[in-house]
């Protein structure tokens, strides 16, 4: 049983009637279920406003989401081509969807381990119909482009007449590197997808916001992919929920992201990275074979029920392996020395 987690996005003592008594507080007798009124429409609006962009729309899942921007730019611009880190969420974690189901071809760009640069986006040499970036680029650690270089990056590409798309999921957490208004970090990119329920801790649910010609667009691909589902309110009041009360958070979590990595890496037993992390989640690397991590672990959630990752990630060497730190409401309640310590702990129990 988890009882503590340095993983989990959603709180752990969060429970189906505390989810219900927070929705519930957004909306009366009055409240319609659908229509202009209804959450869906409110969620789109916000998100519209907050992103800076002039229409939004509600998808079932981010992985329809970005297909659909996806398609319709490669429609518009006759191009099939789309280039993305190779870490890309798009390609890693959704069966390379983009492919089976709209025809697309991928191009991975830059290196497996750093973040794609500008000399990687000029030397592709072929026509795109879009660069994608991913901010954080999660499997890195959460690492971000600075901003001088994200703004070079993406004037190189819509120059060649392709356009920017930001997978945005993790856009609360990016923010609190940039520092810069939400509406700021948009305006660079010509489609935005957000998700509702990493950094939101909704239910399930993505918004992708845009021009309003391109939602329009993408309404019609959302409902040609069954993703024009009827009485999505419940999803949308969880967004709405999180809107209100954990992108405040933000800051504070990346701050106690960068005290735990000062510590671990001021112990020494382990390495910490990115030093200090740009957001509030970040990657533990360990001296010890994945295995004996993996199995270390299983057993400290067996008798402390404390949970402390989600995977162990491999590495090129054999003897190294990683994992990731999310800083939410969960991980708050571990002191920087506490982390030290269970990682000790794992390490004592993986080379024993």
């Amino acid at each position: 049983m988890i009882r503590r987690s340095l993983f989990l996005h959603a709180p752990i003592r969060r429970t189906p009637r505390v989810m219900l008594e927070q929705m519930l507080a957004l909306v009366d007798d009055d409240t319609p279920p659908d229509g202009p009124d209804g959450p869906v429409a409110v969620l789109e609006r916000r998100l519209s406003e907050l992103l800076g962009k002039e229409s939004a729309l509600f998808f079932p899942s981010g992985t329809m989401a970005q297909q659909v921007a996806l398609r319709l730019h490669a429609d518009r611009r006759g191009r099939r081509t789309f280039a993305v880190h190779p870490q890309s969420h798009l390609d890693v974690w959704e069966e390379q969807g983009y492919n089976a189901v709209h025809g697309l071809r991928m191009r991975r760009t830059g290196d497996l381990h750093e973040l794609m640069t500008t000399d990687d986006l000029r030397a592709i040499g072929e026509p795109l119909a879009a660069v994608v970036w991913e901010l954080p680029q999660r499997d890195l650690g959460g690492l971000l482009p600075e901003w001088q270089d994200l703004g070079e990056q993406v004037a190189l590409v819509r120059a060649t007449g392709a356009a920017a798309h930001l997978d945005g999921a993790r856009l609360w957490e990016a923010q609190t590197y940039y520092r810069r208004p939400f509406d700021e970090i948009a305006a660079l990119f010509d489609t935005v997808y957000v998700s509702l329920y990493k950094s939101l801790q909704g239910v399930r649910g993505a918004v992708l916001a845009a021009d309003t010609a391109t939602v329009d667009a993408a309404r019609v691909w959302r409902q040609r992919l069954g993703g024009g589902i009827r009485d999505a309110w419940p999803l949308a009041l969880a967004a709405l929920v999180g809107l209100d009360t954990l992108a405040a958070r933000m800051p504070a979590y990346r701050e106690h992201a960068v005290a735990i990595a000062a510590a671990v890496n001021a112990d020494g037993a382990a390495r910490a990275y990115p030093d200090p992390p740009q957001t509030p989640l970040f990657h533990i690397h360990l001296p010890a074979p994945r295995r004996a991590v993996e199995r270390a672990g299983e057993e400290i959630l067996a008798e402390h029920g404390v949970q402390l990752w989600g995977r162990v990630r491999s590495a090129t060497d054999p003897g190294r392996c990683s994992f990731e730190i999310s800083v939410g409401d969960n991980a708050m309640e571990f002191a920087p020395g506490e982390v030290v310590a269970l990682i000790h702990e794992v390490l004592a129990r993986a080379t024993a």
